[in-house]
């Protein structure tokens, strides 16, 4: 079998383009997440604790005089560690984190349900008959 021909195969199987259907969906739900995070839910935890912006907190390393904000600090220069930036990451991924796992507990609970499904009842002694008689009468 050729190398391109086996390739094809494996590119079309469901299960890798599957798995690129929710890479894509993935990065979506990422950007959702972001969003969610820097403009629905810091700002008002930030207004809780007397109105602190997370996505601008930063310590100055190296660098000279007072910046009002990252960008600042980085236009001059300065080394920041911006630990505000790294705490909204901290809770972007908690969010992911947690719609993954109701995702998953989910399909868990329907792969469960689907296994509890009923089998199909054995046959009786009647179809057992019957089907010999079928059986016999293809015989002849």
């Amino acid at each position: 079998m050729s190398m391109i021909k086996e390739f094809k195969e494996f590119a079309v199987k469901g299960n890798v383009v599957d798995m690129a259907v929710g890479i894509i969906i993935g990065g979506a739900f990422g950007t959702i997440v972001q969003s969610l995070v820097k403009d629905v839910l810091m700002p008002p935890i930030g207004l809780l604790l007397g109105g602190v912006d997370f996505s601008g907190l930063f310590v100055v390393l190296k660098g000279e005089g007072e910046f009002r904000s990252i960008a600042d600090a980085a236009s001059a220069g300065a080394v920041t560690i911006n630990y505000g930036v790294f705490i909204n990451n901290i809770i972007s991924f908690l969010i992911v984190a947690f719609a993954v796992f109701l995702l998953i507990k989910g399909i868990n609970k329907l792969k469960r349900e689907e296994q509890a499904a009923p089998a199909e009842p054995p046959p009786t002694p009647e179809d057992v008959l019957l089907l010999r008689e079928i059986r016999d009468s293809l015989k002849k």
